[in-house]
């Protein structure tokens, strides 16, 4: 996330917007403040973590409240693995301070930028067949709402708005602390692997149900993928030295980087890139404490979009988006990135009461990706897909609400806690309504 006096832009480079005003509230009090303030002047409010989101879903023209002040856990209980954190509070911060109390998050995905309720407001998630995404973990929350006033929510003071607000998109209010149920500290234990691309949708299944946490990554050219399978354990890990896997991290970074550049000027090379990629991988384990597994370095800049299918049409969906790709000859440099999630009950989560399949799709920086994009995302509409909320994506309201079972519910709970739209902007218009 960068910021000048006047303009804001995210990670990725691609959004920007101009606040009248920036604010960096230290606290609950001062959240409150500056959202009383600004509603009273009739100005909009967004609240931004690490602006780590490929939509404009922060972007605003009223008050843009910056909540990287608020990194604090405020409570822990040992007996009940619940622990209560600022709402700003960023997931690689987060990780280690758990583990000096022998706790950990029970899933992730493979970016730890994002602050905790950038993360859950847009029901981003790890990969784990039996696994729920991060919102999920979330018991209770403090919200500061259109008023300034603090609502705490979780099962037993107000459940219907507690569902609404785990994946709110910003759009109930600002998420000043969340309570995090937590599971015991763990190892991890990773195997990275090359496996012929049709054996490894013959086994999707397989693999997805008999590892802890599956993935793979599958060069639309290439006739091999990368798997990854990971399994949990309680023992005591024996990991690779920091300084050996942060060089290894950034010559593979460097190295798709130079590959990745050469693509973009020389396009129609695509297809013998996506095999040189496959063909130098190579085989390797990992073993450590999750919150140091889950995250991967990620410095090539990108743009990004995610999709979440019903589980049972994983296989159709990937094939179908090769066959895009090959057949438009599109100059496509990385990798479709295939996880797997439990179902959740969040009303506005994508995995919402269906296990759930995301695929995600990418394209270099400076590279054309809308057709693309938009090609992908015809296949996953004709699989009632339901997009990442901080991904690229072309869907509206009118297109949305047919695949949320319980959007009418949301927008119940979002008409009581902000009648006026005082945190609505382009994006929230645009795909809620």
């Amino acid at each position: 996330m960068k910021r000048s006096a006047s303009t804001w832009v995210n990670w990725a480079g691609e959004q920007r917007c101009a606040p009248v005003s920036f604010k960096r509230p230290v606290d609950e009090a001062a959240v409150s403040a500056c959202v009383a303030r600004a509603a009273g002047r009739g100005d909009t409010v967004r609240a931004v973590g690490s602006g780590h989101s490929f939509t404009d879903i922060a972007c605003t023209d009223g008050v843009m409240l910056d909540t990287s002040a608020m990194q604090r856990i405020l409570d822990v209980d040992p007996g009940t693995g619940r622990v209560t954190v600022e709402g700003g509070i960023k997931l690689h911060t987060l990780g280690p301070l758990l583990a000096e109390h022998g706790l950990a998050l029970a899933n992730q995905g493979d970016i730890d930028l994002q602050s905790i309720t950038g993360a859950i407001s847009t029901a981003t998630h790890g990969t784990g067949a039996r696994l729920q995404n991060i919102s999920a973990q979330i018991v209770g929350m403090r919200i500061v709402t259109a008023t300034g006033e603090v609502r705490e929510l979780n099962e037993d003071t107000d459940r219907e708005a507690f569902l609404a607000a785990r994946v709110s998109l910003g759009a109930l209010g600002v998420i000043s602390a969340v309570t995090i149920q937590t599971v015991p500290l763990y190892t991890l234990h990773r195997r990275d692997e090359t496996m012929p691309l049709p054996e490894t949708l013959d086994r999707l299944d397989e693999l997805a149900d008999t590892n802890d946490h599956f993935e793979f990554f599958a060069f639309p050219y290439a006739d091999r993928a990368i798997t990854r399978t990971t399994r949990r354990s309680t023992t005591e890990p024996h990991p690779t030295p920091a300084w050996k896997r942060d060089v290894r991290e950034r010559i593979d970074d460097r190295a798709l980087d130079i590959l990745c550049r050469t693509g973009r000027r020389f396009p129609s090379q695509a297809p013998r890139l996506n095999r040189l990629i496959t063909a130098v991988a190579s085989n390797g384990d990992e073993e450590d404490y999750s919150y140091r597994i889950y995250p991967s370095r990620r410095e090539v800049r990108f743009t990004e979009m995610e999709y979440a299918i019903d589980r049972v049409h994983a296989r159709s969906a990937i094939e179908e988006v090769i066959k895009l790709v090959r057949s438009r000859q599109l100059p496509i440099l990385f990798p479709l990135e295939v996880r797997f999630v439990a179902a959740d009950d969040a009303l506005l989560s994508p995995s919402h009461q269906r296990d759930t399949c995301y695929i995600a799709v990418h394209q270099y920086t400076g590279m054309e990706f809308e057709g693309f994009m938009r090609g992908v995302e015809a296949i996953m509409d004709g699989f009632g897909g339901r997009p990442h909320w901080g991904k690229r994506h072309y869907q509206t309201a009118a297109t949305l609400r047919p695949r949320y079972p319980e959007w009418d519910r949301f927008q119940s709970v979002r008409a009581q806690f902000d009648p006026d739209g005082v945190f609505a902007n382009d994006y929230t218009r645009r795909v809620l309504g």
